[in-house]
């Protein structure tokens, strides 16, 4: 390594690292001593602007429901913000936890809630723990490299039943682009009932909003202020500059700019580095709380590798701990347990997916890819027969919602994207043409509701702009943020109430959220709602997000280039879950190649299995929607199966069954009032899965029907 003149070895290598990469954790450099042989605890050098602390005493308050509860949570009304015109810290702390536990799980009772999940289910599935509130302390922070510009949120949670003697570290990344608190029920619950210190991350895509009209940002405790005045403190200020600010504005009067697509730093690229720089957090914290105290210094107790640490969360944040797990080579990661992973892969030639032996039309896709090939051509393949009697997820009128089907049918077929000269024709064209991109048929159902949510749209919009790292002024394919005349559509309305106000607690960082809705700019009679700017539903827009990946546009190339995995996870135990169903993120594009990856990446040495569930798709908290709940299964049943075989093989050796698929049974019943979730639709997960076993070899995966 290059020597630096004059300083310690520690320094030097700190130094050497990339500025904003994974940092060397000084608490357990060797020479960061005080001359007894011991360590003091100092915390990373990636922490920037210093360190709050906040300790609840799990009666008025606590880390898993804010002081809500088992019924607090479930309750559809949310909890009252004490001023509305300025809520406080605690307040939008309370209504972050709360939005966030309830947009990854089913809280209906039939459904599963307070029966076989929730804050008042222990680790054996039985209703024990009351309210379930539980007592501790939250340390919170920034990630950055002194510039202000990345500021990723880090917590740290440690429960009052944390055991010191037998430490414990759980990751929460948090999944989509949510809030530092977005895996608190996938993930942090189970953590915390276990008695680990739970690592979160918002990994610098998180809920980080601009009001630019009044130019307004959040702070790291969602609090509100100017952005002058918050310099370096924002969790994201779009970067335009004053003039530019007040051009913008005149022109596209009450937009807003979100760190995950406008903060033109694609930061998907850094997502296991966050993960990783949580856990370093964590076991900094775990030593603030435990290690010996040397007059005013604590000392290290706790070096990297002395705490069992299993990385964990789902859907994006499932996707971190995976990078995260690849990056590890100096022993932070134990294991590895995730859901529906969305990860891009850099697939080797030998690998190949099959299906009941029969290669599947396609794998591997980046998310760059099928994702706007999804945008494009779902609302026409929604009108598909197989696609009949779909969920229905939109609080738009049906023939509202059938007239943009066909009129985005009949833009598809004039501008030759597919084929057919009536209706059901070109729908057929369209569903067919998702299938041969490697969409199952067990996704036709889904297809509509992907879409109608605005799921699929959004997610489209938001990660073509951070792969093409371009600035909210750039108006990617005409389409912003802004707020809409709910009749109408019609975008540049002044708000009535400022969606900022609560943007840190209802929002989720991919508009349309809170009030705040994607709009496309050039409708018909001007700038819009997407969905009704056009009668094809902006299928101009939609068409140009797609030609960024089809015409290989070099900055979004470079970014999906620098976000690809190779699925070596250096011999670490691990489990994969994701649902067959999954409409979002393809399965075929995430967890049977990812899998095939890493057997041929790790040949013997690999320790993964992959749990593969019919009928669970990525959205657990559409399990209540009738159509839903006839039909799907949760996902999150198999993620804490996951987590508790994960916890067994790590402290009793137990062995991890091996791949397979799970065949699950549908609740069935009326669509809206299936009948209640019993153990007899959840088969678990067989320690012999015999002829549902998944086949391994030579680079190639077989998932049998």
């Amino acid at each position: 390594m290059k020597k630096f003149p004059g300083v310690t070895a520690a320094t030097a290598l700190a130094l050497a690292l990339a500025v904003f990469g994974l940092a060397a954790c000084h608490g357990n450099d060797d020479d960061n001593g005080n001359g007894n042989g011991s360590q003091n605890n100092a915390l990373p050098n990636f922490v920037s602007g210093g360190v709050r602390t906040q300790t609840y005493d799990g009666t008025t308050d606590d880390l898993l429901t804010a002081g809500l509860g088992k019924d607090g949570l479930a309750s559809a009304t949310p909890p009252a913000i004490s001023n509305p015109a300025a809520p406080s810290a605690a307040d939008l702390r309370r209504l972050a936890i709360y939005s966030n536990y309830r947009a990854l799980v089913d809280m209906s009772v039939n459904g599963g809630y307070g029966r076989f999940w929730g804050p008042n289910v222990d680790l054996n599935g039985n209703d024990t723990l009351g309210q379930g509130m539980i007592a501790g302390k939250e340390y919170l922070a920034f990630a950055d490299d002194g510039s202000g510009t990345f500021n990723v949120s880090l917590l740290v949670q440690i429960p009052a039943s944390f055991n010191p003697d037998q430490p414990c570290i759980v990751t929460a990344t948090s999944s989509g682009s949510r809030g530092v608190y977005g895996a608190i029920s996938a993930a942090g619950e189970w953590g915390l009932k276990r008695g680990c210190a739970v690592a979160y991350t918002d990994k610098g895509s998180g809920n980080g909003a601009h009001e630019l009209a009044t130019n307004t940002i959040t702070l790291i405790d969602g609090t509100l202020t100017n952005a002058a005045a918050a310099g370096k403190t924002s969790v994201f200020t779009a970067s335009l500059g004053s003039t530019n600010l007040a051009a913008f504005n005149t022109q596209f009067p009450n937009r807003y700019a979100f760190k995950h697509a406008h903060s033109q730093q694609n930061p998907e690229k850094n997502w296991g580095t966050n993960t990783l720089q949580a856990i370093q957090f964590a076991y900094w914290a775990l030593n603030d709380t435990y290690g010996t105290l040397n007059g005013s210094t604590r000392q290290v107790r706790y070096k990297r590798g002395d705490v069992t640490t299993i990385a964990a969360s789902v859907s994006n944040g499932g996707g971190a701990s995976l990078a995260a797990a690849e990056q590890d080579t100096q022993g932070w990661i134990t294991a590895v347990v995730v859901g529906e992973p969305q990860i891009n892969l850099n697939v080797p030639s030998q690998v190949s997916v099959r299906q009941g032996g029969v290669a599947v039309a396609s794998f591997g896709r980046p998310l760059a890819d099928y994702m706007s090939l999804a945008n494009l051509l779902e609302p026409c393949a929604a009108l598909a027969p197989a696609a009949a009697g779909a969920p229905y997820l939109t609080t738009l009128p049906l023939a509202t919602t059938a007239s943009i089907r066909a009129a985005r049918c009949a833009s598809l077929a004039v501008n030759g994207v597919i084929t057919g000269g009536d209706v059901t024709s070109q729908a057929n064209s369209a569903l067919a043409q998702l299938h041969q991109a490697g969409y199952q048929t067990d996704s036709d159902f889904l297809q509509a509701p992907m879409w109608d949510s605005q799921a699929v749209p959004a997610v489209a919009m938001t990660y073509a702009n951070a792969y093409t790292q371009s600035s909210v002024a750039d108006n990617l394919c005409n389409f912003s943020f802004g707020t809409t005349n709910a009749v109408t559509g019609a975008a540049g309305v002044n708000p009535v109430v400022s969606p900022m106000l609560t943007v840190f607690g209802n929002g989720n960082g991919v508009p349309p959220t809170n009030g705040i809705n994607l709009v496309y700019n050039l409708g018909n009679a001007g700038a819009a709602d997407h969905r009704f700017a056009t009668a094809d539903a902006s299928f101009a827009g939609a068409f140009c997000l797609r030609g960024l990946w089809t015409n290989g546009d070099a900055r979004m190339t470079a970014s999906v280039n620098a976000i690809r995995v190779n699925a070596n996870l250096h011999g670490k135990p691990a489990i994969i879950v994701q649902g067959r169903s999954d409409t979002l993120v393809p399965i075929n594009h995430a967890s049977r190649p990812y899998a095939a990856m890493n057997k041929l990446a790790e040949g013997n040495s690999s320790n993964l299995s992959f749990y593969e569930i019919t009928n669970g798709q990525h959205f657990d908290a559409f399990l209540s929607i009738a159509g839903f709940d006839t039909r799907f299964v949760p996902l999150h049943y198999y993620n804490l199966q996951a987590l508790n075989l994960m916890w067994a093989h790590l402290k009793n050796g137990a062995p991890l069954p091996p791949s397979q698929v799970v065949h699950t049974v549908p609740r069935g019943g009326t669509a809206g009032a299936a009948p209640a979730l019993t153990v007899s639709n959840l088969p678990a997960i067989s320690a012999s899965p015999g002829a549902n076993a998944i086949a391994f070899g030579g680079g190639s995966v077989n998932v049998p029907n």
